[in-house]
């Protein structure tokens, strides 16, 4: 009986093993609590670390030496695919090629409403020559603040708004996202769906702001809702709407997916990421980089916060500033930039 039942356990912790490390496969990926689990698969390799070691303590003990080996054994195995999968993606890079004539760097942060000081926000985009800056979490008053300094600083930009709730005084400022653009790219506009909510992501809002002049790539800001249990239908909806914002070759999406890769399993196009974007950060060496949160390592965190860009673009580098780990914003910021192909 001991030994059935010390099958049956490590049948059912290798199958637990497989579905972490492959959850698109089995379709399991934004699924409660799996969706939840495989955010950090860095501390998924923790994990299973931690039962190779607690294994192979147990094989001391001869009535379960069997039993504790196998464990062991599927651990391990479950300690190499996620290691793999983690250095497939880019353990980080550190540095942005230098700017050329045509290139376009983007930034991405949630600034977790006015946690993080205007100015510091408005300091690390001209620092790092951004031309399109997605900011989540970031009300209106303040995104004007950011454009303002970063005008004295040299760097004029535009500011384009949304808000959920409006007529609430003084509501979350996860309800509102603020994007902006530079002046060097053309004019845009938020177009009007998207501002009233009539298609947009469900909880919090996302922008999409097309260029007037029809020359730009079409830029989405983004903001999912978190996949807490009780909005996990609205967090599968959301990402399907940004899947469908991104069906045309000139587009740039960027913001706080409350999502990693893997949760965009089965929703890219034609082998892209989601819709027909693909990741920048895996691209170029940071798609394993936790982006939240700034409370913890890097590598332990969860990579939610993306670049996407379709056909029209090619990435030549990212990097996750983890030096603003004591900003006030609980995510990292991301800067990519991309390059026409064209």
């Amino acid at each position: 009986m001991l030994r059935l039942f010390g099958i049956l356990a490590t049948v059912l912790f290798a199958i637990a093993a497989a579905v972490l490390t492959w959850p698109p496969f089995f379709r399991l990926e934004r699924t409660y609590p799996i969706a939840q689990i495989i955010s950090f698969r860095g501390l998924v390799v923790v994990g299973f670390a931690a039962a190779v070691l607690v294994a192979v303590l147990l094989a001391t003990w001869r009535p379960v030496r069997g039993f504790a080996l196998s464990i062991a054994l599927v651990a391990g195995l479950a300690v190499i695919a996620n290691g793999s999968v983690l250095v497939s993606r880019g353990l980080g890079a550190d540095t942005l090629p230098s700017a050329t004539a045509t290139s376009v760097r983007v930034m991405t942060w949630n600034t977790a409403g006015e946690a993080t000081p205007a100015a510091a926000v408005a300091q690390t985009a001209v620092t790092m020559d951004a031309d399109i800056i997605a900011l989540p979490e970031t009300a209106a008053s303040v995104g004007e603040s950011v454009a303002v300094a970063m005008r004295d600083l040299g760097r004029p930009m535009w500011v384009h708004h949304v808000q959920y709730n409006t007529e609430i005084q003084n509501g979350p400022q996860a309800w509102e996202t603020t994007i902006l653009i530079s002046p060097d790219l053309g004019d845009y506009s938020v177009i009007e769906s998207s501002r009233d909510g009539s298609s947009n992501t469900n909880v919090v809002p996302s922008a999409v702001a097309m260029p007037v002049d029809g020359d730009g790539p079409i830029v989405v800001a983004v903001h999912a809702v978190a996949p807490r249990p009780a909005y996990m239908g609205s967090w599968r909806d959301d990402l399907r709407w940004l899947a469908d914002q991104c069906a045309d070759s000139n587009v740039i999406m960027a913001g706080d997916f409350n999502a990693t890769v893997d949760h965009m399993g089965g929703l890219g196009v034609d082998g892209a990421t989601l819709g027909r974007c693909t990741d920048a950060a895996v691209a170029t060496g940071n798609g394993a980089v936790g982006t939240w949160s700034s409370a913890l390592p890097a590598l332990a965190g969860a990579p939610i916060d993306h670049v996407l860009y379709s056909s029209h673009w090619r990435p030549t580098g990212s990097v996750v500033l983890r030096s603003m780990d004591g900003s006030g914003s609980d995510h990292r910021p991301l800067i990519v930039q991309l390059e026409p192909t064209g």
